[in-house]
């Protein structure tokens, strides 16, 4: 599932690219994935002829504001991802939609397209999304935060206003494992399974230690390491391990410098004679080093 890095990079991207176009068609296959307004033909309705005034991000949500006081929520949930560039329809029932010659059409993960918004420009953004799970809706802009996608979800933890005391806060009283808190988005927005792992082995923490056993210095080094490893995966542009690429159809790289997910059985990075060990519960693997990440 797209994380906070590679959501944030899509919206970096179509920030520079999308406002002042306007709505000119939009086509899926899949009415499905549309949430509100019920039809897809009201959905059509409320979207063609909108102006495209700015592109932002809330948790793993994509907000797209339009004019007349409308804006489009996409989540991309599994393996969704966004793409900007320009498609033609064609006559084939399996593939609907192709991308030009390039980069998106070079690239099987940009072939499962659900949604297309043809825009004002010649060009296309559209959804491809392999298992079928995205969400897409339309709300009113000044209720947005009264919408359950975005009211219910934890403070950002790149926003400055996350600070370690807030941070402590949240965690205060909270039971279960600490990978499974820090992934509730309730709690914290943006964290999935690929940062915890990462985060918790920069922190040293054992995966499921109790969060509420956690000691002071054992939430400084976690606080740290999330302040740390989400910023680097923005740098990077995000992780591409399996489905996710940026609007242009590009790989993200910060799958090239896993230090716990996804090694097990390698030597441990930090060179603590400790190996990558994998636990898998409740349908995720959880990738933590046998020496500095030890239960204590």
């Amino acid at each position: 599932m797209p994380e906070l890095p590679e959501v944030q990079t899509i919206v970096t991207d179509l920030k520079k690219v999308l406002p002042g176009l306007k709505i000119r068609d939009i086509w899926t296959d899949f009415a499905k994935m549309i949430k509100q307004p019920k039809s897809f033909s009201a959905f059509k309705k409320q979207l063609a002829g909108r102006k495209i005034l700015d592109v932002k991000r809330k948790g793993k949500n994509i907000l797209i504001n339009l004019s007349d006081n409308k804006t489009l929520l996409i989540h991309q949930k599994m393996t969704g991802h966004m793409l900007y560039g320009k498609f033609r329809e064609t006559r084939n029932k399996k593939q609907k939609w192709v991308a030009a010659p390039g980069p998106l059409r070079d690239d099987p993960q940009n072939r499962f397209l659900h949604l297309v918004i043809s825009l004002s420009n010649g060009k296309q953004l559209a959804l491809s999304d392999v298992r079928k799970f995205a969400k897409v809706l339309i709300c009113e802009t000044n209720k947005l935060a009264e919408l359950k996608d975005v009211k219910n979800i934890g403070p950002d933890p790149l926003e400055k206003s996350f600070t370690f005391k807030k941070f402590r806060e949240i965690l205060s009283g909270k039971k279960g494992g600490v990978k499974d808190v820090l992934m509730k988005q309730e709690i914290i927005s943006g964290i999935g399974n690929i940062y915890s792992n990462e985060i918790l082995w920069d922190a040293g923490v054992y995966p499921f230690r109790q969060t509420n056993k956690l000691t002071q210095a054992e939430l400084k080094k976690i606080y740290q390491a999330i302040k740390k490893v989400l910023k680097l995966g923005v740098k990077l542009r995000g992780d591409s391990v399996v489905d996710y690429r940026d609007p242009f159809g590009r790989k993200g790289g910060y799958q090239n410098f896993h230090k716990a997910y996804q090694r097990e059985g390698e030597k441990c990075p930090k060179g603590d004679k400790g190996t990558i060990k994998r636990i898998k519960k409740g349908g995720r693997s959880t990738f933590f080093c046998s020496v500095h990440q030890k239960l204590i």
